[in-house]
């Protein structure tokens, strides 16, 4: 059976929010609403926002010239006219885009026989500032989204069981295939599976934290080369009694999570990816990539994700450590 995934190997979560009725509060934080937009909406927000404005000025300009009787007098040298040169609807349409975006091309002017347009005209230029202050700073904030860097940040497709200095490990391989670093990154693991309380309560998709050397500082990653990210599996982790055996019919999903600093911008950005427990090998460890040339450390990046079989106990955690303790015991007497 094919497993749902919670988070995408590409870390997009396959979660999806149905039925939301508060609607308005979308509306509250308008802002975060339209930098959230895709591309093609926000370019149209974008698009309207200023046509909008354009149209609904340009109709005022074009209504005030019609009240006062400009239209009537476009012959007429001794009429002074609200603004000079305005003879139409496309004239003050051109002339609402003139003010808001302070082009001035000189021939359409206003004159100052005409108070009402002196108003419209502040008012035209606050509002117009207020709309471009909104709209480029969207479109900053979305074009300067780190979302594109964490491409650029990989981890192995598979992650691998097997032993470390006597201890059996899960471990898996993060890399930064960019020459600019990653400041203060940090990686974080979480076992996705449901469960059912004692008091009978089944919990979907209850999350349980794995252990990559929170306590320890090793969490805290220095993400110049590729670097294999270690859990031991101890008495505190939920793969304390599984065996190799368990594993393969068990139905999990470990969550990866590497946060840090883009160093060129120093906005945050956050790279995921998941593991099914048909993705996580037992037995098997990385490839090394890591080679010392002339005067530098080459990595290849072209093994990033092979790993090679070694010997490794099919028994758990639990029974491995039972087991050295008995033979300690057998020595010892």
């Amino acid at each position: 059976r094919q497993r749902q995934r919670y988070v995408e190997k590409d870390g997009k979560c396959n979660v999806q929010h149905g039925n939301v009725r508060e609607t308005y509060r979308y509306l509250t934080d308008i802002f975060t609403t339209l930098v959230d937009l895709k591309w093609r909406f926000s370019l149209l927000v974008f698009i309207l926002a200023y046509a909008v404005t354009w149209l609904f000025f340009g109709l005022i300009w074009w209504f005030i010239a019609y009240c006062r009787g400009d239209l009537e007098h476009l012959e007429d040298h001794a009429w002074t006219p609200c603004v000079n040169n305005l003879n139409g609807f496309v004239s003050a349409f051109l002339f609402s885009i003139e003010t808001e975006t302070t082009i001035g091309y000189g021939h359409r002017v206003i004159t100052d026989k005409c108070p009402e347009g002196i108003v419209l005209l502040l008012l035209q230029a606050i509002l117009g500032s207020m709309v471009n202050a909104f709209m480029v700073g969207c479109m900053f904030v979305k074009i300067s989204q780190p979302n594109k860097r964490a491409e650029t940040l990989v981890f192995s497709s598979h992650a691998v069981v097997s032993l470390r200095d006597d201890r059996l490990c899960l471990m898996f391989r993060v890399g930064d295939l960019r020459d600019s670093h990653i400041v203060e990154a940090s990686i974080r693991a979480k076992l996705i599976k449901s469960k059912q309380t004692q008091e009978g309560e089944f919990i979907p998709l209850d999350q349980t934290d794995l252990s990559v050397g929170f306590e320890t500082g090793d969490d805290r990653l220095f993400l110049v080369s590729p670097l294999i990210i270690s859990h031991e599996i101890d008495e505190r982790s939920p793969f304390w009694d599984v065996s190799r055996h368990q594993l393969e019919k068990d139905d999990f999903e470990i969550v990866v999570i590497l946060e840090g600093m883009v160093e060129a911008t120093g906005m945050t950005c956050q790279a995921r990816s998941s593991y099914l427990a048909d993705e996580v090998l037992w037995g098997h460890r990385f490839a090394p990539l890591l080679s010392l040339e002339e005067g530098f450390y080459e990595v290849d990046y072209g093994g990033f994700h092979h790993t090679v079989p070694v010997p490794t106990p099919a028994c758990s955690a639990r029974q491995l450590l039972a087991a050295a303790a008995r033979r300690d015991a057998h020595l010892y007497w």
